[in-house]
């Protein structure tokens, strides 16, 4: 079966003014290249064979630079004519998907997980959605999950943690679920899926400590330029 993805690459990057040019987030060059290739060349290692690349700002950015294809991935977009929000986005972009099933990457944030084992974890609980968790230590960036075995009872709002698991951004999802569930045309994927389903459907968590990156504020962009050059040593 193909094994294919959606790419979040439609962020605007504000907290990244004056520190990057006027680019998709996704765009961000790292170490001299932009950080969606960092994404794309994870997901060639897995033998993904289609990505679909949701974009909206400065969208031309994407598709002149990557065309049809990442090496043996086939490359499809899908342009947000107005702002969807994320859940928006990922529903557009789902209408291009064939599986029954696929994976959802944030195009801001690397995650290096064992895709086959996170894809084994889908099939033998099947759930409507798996989430790739991280465990971090002193942060309040992120919101933290809560977890009972695998099955993630909630998502909690941003604050000061001592420790936790927090939402790596990678998923996978049943595409029916998805269409099914999905509040409108706009609306916020982590506010109007993720946290108002855990009650009623099964979302579980797979917990990896795998590298994980997220770019969206000046210093962490900065460290992004060392590590992901020595983690992907091999891209060039």
């Amino acid at each position: 079966m193909e094994r294919e993805a959606v790419i979040l690459a439609g962020g605007l990057g504000t907290r990244l003014r004056g520190v990057i040019e006027d680019l998709p987030k996704s765009m961000a060059p790292v170490s001299g290249l932009p950080l969606l290739t960092y994404i794309l060349e994870q997901l060639s290692k897995a033998s993904f064979s289609k990505a679909v690349l949701a974009v909206g700002y400065k969208n031309q950015s994407i598709t002149s630079f990557y065309g049809d294809n990442y090496k043996d991935i086939k490359l499809e977009y899908s342009v947000e004519d107005e702002p969807l929000g994320t859940g928006g986005a990922l529903l557009k972009a789902s209408s291009l998907i064939t599986s029954d099933h696929f994976f959802v990457f944030n195009g801001d944030t690397v995650f290096c997980i064992d895709m086959d084992d996170f894809e084994r974890f889908f099939g033998v609980l099947k759930p409507e959605m798996a989430v790739a968790l991280k465990q971090m230590k002193n942060f309040d960036r992120y919101g933290s999950v809560n977890m009972e075995k695998e099955r993630i009872i909630s998502f909690n709002e941003k604050k000061q943690c001592s420790e936790g698991l927090i939402n790596g951004g990678i998923y996978i999802l049943n595409r029916r679920w998805l269409r099914n569930n999905s509040p409108g045309e706009k609306y916020s994927f982590e506010k109007d899926i993720m946290e108002k389903r855990t009650v009623e459907d099964r979302i579980s968590g797979y917990v990896s400590d795998g590298y994980f990156i997220d770019i969206g504020i000046p210093e962490d962009y900065a460290r992004a330029q060392t590590e992901l050059a020595q983690i992907f040593s091999l891209i060039r």
